[in-house]
């Protein structure tokens, strides 16, 4: 079996590369320019020699199709677009073109070229909007409230519509936020995470936040990306939302993290109005009941082993730069780049 991953180098793409990997898969992923993409994060898994690269551009329709028409992919994940809610308020453009473009592009070649293609697109959450305290689940209705959610909820009707127009076997998977020790910075809960270590460290810092009061339904990536496949096997494709069903707001996901360093977090935090986003959803939470039926897939981490493994992982390459670097103030100002550099290990991963 051949799987053809968009948007390999990401958190998703690296586990679901691994997990491809795993079931013997040969997997093909594309990345805008592979020459200065690096693929860290699948060079950390020591699985990057095992996969097969090319350079495209999803928004330009002839690139897409000599790609998918040379590797002739049984399956194709599209993971790629823009990722970032808060930078699509100030990029709208691009978070359209980067996903709704190219979903319509991967849609248009599989239609011309192999319809027998299956195709699993990564819808989100955001679609939603604010879920209030009833659970949204596949009968939900949309209200997006981002460029970054609009673009998104676009493509999941386009995905829908080849899926019942064109008889595509094309499906989504709504997935709820999942983190993982590979989760990029630019995440509200790796800041959190990184600041409270640095401040554990010595570091002097304070840790800037927008909106405490949003509540959110943590997953594992490993978890989803599980689903991921499960939802592509299925003989009749359909949707799916992938979620645990819990939710906590992020005074309480801030409170857990500093209590695993001890600290009171209430000592070392300020609220940033200038990091509020210009509408922000209150209250994201998925009722997974249908995946748990029909997948028979659950999330096998919940939000407290999940602070766990992000804190004990940002600790242990704590305790390890101390080791590297034992005549280093790291309370110093003009050591904070040293408090920055973290040794990676892909334990757990």
């Amino acid at each position: 079996m051949k799987a053809l991953i968009f948007g390999i180098s990401g958190q998703d793409g690296t586990y679901l590369s691994k997990f491809l990997l795993g079931k013997g898969y040969k997997v093909f992923g594309t990345s805008r320019n592979v020459v200065t993409n690096n693929f860290n994060y699948l060079k950390k898994m020591n699985i990057k020699n095992d996969i097969e690269f090319s350079s495209i551009d999803l928004t330009d329709f002839k690139s897409v199709l000599k790609h998918i028409s040379i590797i002739k992919p049984d399956e194709i994940y599209n993971l790629a677009g823009q990722t970032s809610v808060g930078l699509s308020f100030a990029q709208p453009v691009e978070a359209l073109e980067s996903i709704t473009n190219a979903t319509l592009n991967i849609l248009e070649v599989i239609r011309f070229t192999n319809p027998s293609i299956r195709f699993y697109n990564a819808s989100s959450s955001e679609c939603f909007g604010d879920t209030g305290d009833k659970a949204a689940d596949e009968e939900t209705s949309f209200n997006p409230c981002s460029p970054y959610a609009i673009a998104k909820t676009a493509a999941h009707l386009l995905v829908k519509n080849y899926r019942e127009g064109h008889k595509l076997h094309a499906c989504n998977g709504i997935l709820f936020n999942h983190e993982s020790l590979i989760r990029s910075k630019q995440f509200v809960t790796q800041k959190i995470v990184y600041s409270a270590a640095r401040i554990n460290a010595g570091n002097k810092e304070r840790l800037k936040i927008g909106n405490l009061s949003i509540s959110r339904d943590w997953g594992w990536a490993p978890d989803y990306v599980d689903a991921m496949w499960r939802i592509i096997q299925q003989p009749n494709a359909d949707d799916f939302v992938i979620a645990t069903g819990k939710t906590i707001s992020l005074e309480q996901f801030v409170e857990k993290i500093f209590t695993f360093f001890k600290l009171n977090w209430k000592d070392h935090v300020d609220i940033d109005k200038s990091l509020l986003r210009p509408s922000d959803i209150k209250i994201s939470k998925g009722d997974p009941t249908k995946a748990k039926k029909i997948l028979d897939w659950s999330a096998k981490k919940n939000v407290d082993d999940i602070i766990n493994e992000l804190c004990f992982f940002a600790k242990k390459n704590f305790e390890k730069l101390i080791v590297s670097y034992p005549n280093t103030d790291f309370s110093m100002d003009a050591k904070y780049k040293i408090l920055l550099k973290f040794i990676w290990q892909p334990y757990h991963c």
